[in-house]
C-alpha cells in the first residue's frame, strides 16, 4: 500500500477546517474541494505530489502554487450530516498556520452535503416497518443519483438562465453540473470505504479562480497521448481509443470541460468532456470561439494575452528535458463579469442609471471591459501521470521534450491566432 494511503496520525484537538465543494471544477474525475477562498485541496497522488515538490522554477508561473499536505477525515455534525474536515498532519502545524483561514467556515457550521445519515442501533426500539421503509428510501436515492449521472453524460452542453438582478457569482454555485457530479461520486466512494478507512492525505493548491468574480473556465486535455507508463494494457488501449476518436490525435488537444457566462442572455453555459471528445477540429475551433464570446461580442482584448502566455509556456516546455505530462490539462481562465465603460463626458447620473437592460440597447454606444485591467490566466494542472528521469524509480525514462504536449500548444496558438485574425484583431 502506498504511504499516501496509510492511516495517518492527526494531532489531538487540532483545529479542523471544513471543506466545501469547489464549484468551478469543469473537468477531470478527481474531486477538488475548497479549503478557503484562495486555496483548494485534492486527494494526494504520490506522483503528482512529487511533481510539485520538484517543480522546475521556470514552470512555477504556469502551475498552481503548491501549499502543502493535510489530513482529511470524515466527521458528522450534531444532526449526523456527513462532512469532510482537514487537519494538520502530526507534528506539522506549519501548513495550516501558513494558509489564510480567515474566511473558513467554523466546524460548528458544517456543510449539508448529504441527507441525514441515520444509525439504527440494536438497542434502539425502532419498528421493523420503519427500518424497511428507510432502507427502501435510501436505495431509491442511490438509484436517483445514478440516473442523474447518466443524465449528465447525455446532457453534454447545458444552459442555465441566471437572474440579472442579484449576484451572478453566488448563483453560479448552484448550477455547475460537473462539480456536483465529482463531489457526489467522491462522497459515495468515501462513504463506502468509511468502515475501513477514515483518514486521507490531500494536497493544498492555489485556487486559480479566486481573483475572478464570475470565472469563465476552459479545461483542455493536452497531448497526443493520455495514458501513463504505468497504465494497464486495458487502460492504455482505452486512452488510445479516446485520443484516436477525438481531436487529440489530430491537433494534440481536446476540450475536457468549459464554463462560460454569457452576459448577452444572462446564461451560464457548461460543456463537458463527453461533448469535447466528439468535436471535430472545426468544432473545437468553434468551441474556443464560444469560450471567448460573451453573447454580445468576442472578448478580443483577451486573445493577445492568451497568445503571449501560450507562446511563453511553449518556450518553457521546450527547455524541459525528459518530462512527459501524460493526461495533464491546461486551464484558461478569465472574468465573465464586466463593467460598462461610458463616454468621457458622461455625468455621475448617467453612470448610476446604466443598467443591464440599457446596456443591451446601447451595444453600439458603449464599450464593455472587465472590472479592472483585462486579465486571463493560463495554467497546467493534473500531474498524476507525469514522469521525468529525475523521479528515479520509473521503469521507462524518456529523453528530450514532450513533443505531444508541445504539438497541442502550437495547435492552440494557431487556432487562437486564426480566431483573432478573422475577428479583425
Amino acid at each position: 500500500m502506498s504511504p499516501a494511503f496509510r492511516a495517518m496520525d492527526v494531532e489531538p484537538r487540532a483545529k479542523g477546517i471544513l471543506l466545501e465543494p469547489f464549484v468551478h471544477q469543469v473537468g477531470g474525475h478527481s474531486c477538488v474541494l475548497r479549503f478557503n477562498e484562495t486555496t483548494l485541496c485534492k486527494p494526494l497522488v504520490p506522483r503528482e505530489h512529487q511533481f510539485y515538490e520538484t517543480l522546475p522554477a521556470e514552470m512555477r508561473k504556469f502551475t498552481p502554487q503548491y501549499k502543502g499536505v493535510v489530513s482529511v477525515c470524515f466527521e458528522e455534525d450534531e444532526d449526523r450530516n456527513l462532512c469532510l474536515i482537514a487537519y494538520p498532519l502530526k507534528g506539522d502545524h506549519g501548513t495550516m498556520d501558513s494558509v489564510d483561514n480567515s474566511d473558513c467556515e467554523p466546524k460548528s457550521k458544517l456543510l449539508r452535503w448529504t441527507n441525514k445519515k441515520h444509525h439504527v442501533l440494536e438497542t434502539e426500539k425502532i419498528p421493523k416497518d420503519w427500518v424497511r421503509q428507510h432502507r427502501k428510501e435510501e436505495k431509491m436515492k442511490s438509484h436517483k443519483l445514478e440516473e442523474e449521472f447518466e443524465w449528465l453524460k447525455k446532457s453534454e452542453v447545458l444552459y442555465y438562465s441566471v437572474e440579472k438582478k442579484g449576484n451572478v457569482s453566488s448563483q453560479l454555485k448552484h448550477y455547475n453540473p460537473w462539480s456536483m457530479k465529482c463531489h457526489q461520486q467522491q462522497l459515495q466512494r468515501m462513504k463506502e470505504n468509511a468502515k475501513h478507512r477514515n483518514q486521507y492525505k490531500f494536497i493544498l493548491l492555489e485556487n486559480l479562480t479566486s481573483r475572478y468574480e464570475v470565472p469563465c473556465v476552459l479545461d483542455l486535455k493536452m497531448g497526443t497521448r493520455q495514458h501513463g507508463d504505468d497504465a494497464s494494457e486495458e487502460k492504455a488501449a482505452n486512452q488510445i481509443r479516446k485520443c484516436q476518436q477525438s481531436t487529440s490525435a489530430v491537433i494534440g488537444v481536446r476540450v475536457c470541460g468549459m464554463q462560460v457566462y454569457q452576459a448577452g442572455s444572462g446564461q451560464l453555459m457548461f460543456m463537458n468532456k463527453y461533448h469535447g471528445r466528439k468535436l471535430s477540429v472545426q468544432g473545437f475551433k468553434e468551441a474556443l470561439f464560444q469560450f471567448f464570446h460573451n453573447g454580445r461580442y468576442l472578448r478580443r482584448e483577451l486573445l493577445g494575452p492568451v497568445l503571449r502566455k501560450l507562446t511563453e509556456l511553449k518556450s518553457v516546455l521546450e527547455r524541459q528535458e525528459s518530462y512527459r505530462f501524460y493526461s495533464s490539462s491546461l486551464l484558461v481562465i478569465y472574468d465573465g463579469k464586466e463593467r460598462p465603460e461610458v463616454a468621457l463626458d458622461s455625468d455621475a447620473e448617467d453612470l448610476e442609471d446604466l443598467s443591464e437592460e440599457s446596456a443591451d440597447e446601447s451595444a453600439g454606444a458603449y464599450a464593455y471591459k472587465p472590472i479592472g485591467t483585462s486579465s486571463v490566466d493560463v495554467r497546467m494542472i493534473d500531474f498524476a501521470h507525469t514522469t521525468c528521469r529525475l523521479y528515479g524509480e520509473d521503469s521507462v525514462v524518456h529523453e528530450g521534450q514532450d513533443a505531444g504536449y508541445i504539438f497541442g500548444l502550437q495547435s492552440l496558438i494557431d487556432i487562437v491566432t486564426e480566431i483573432s485574425e478573422e475577428s479583425g484583431e
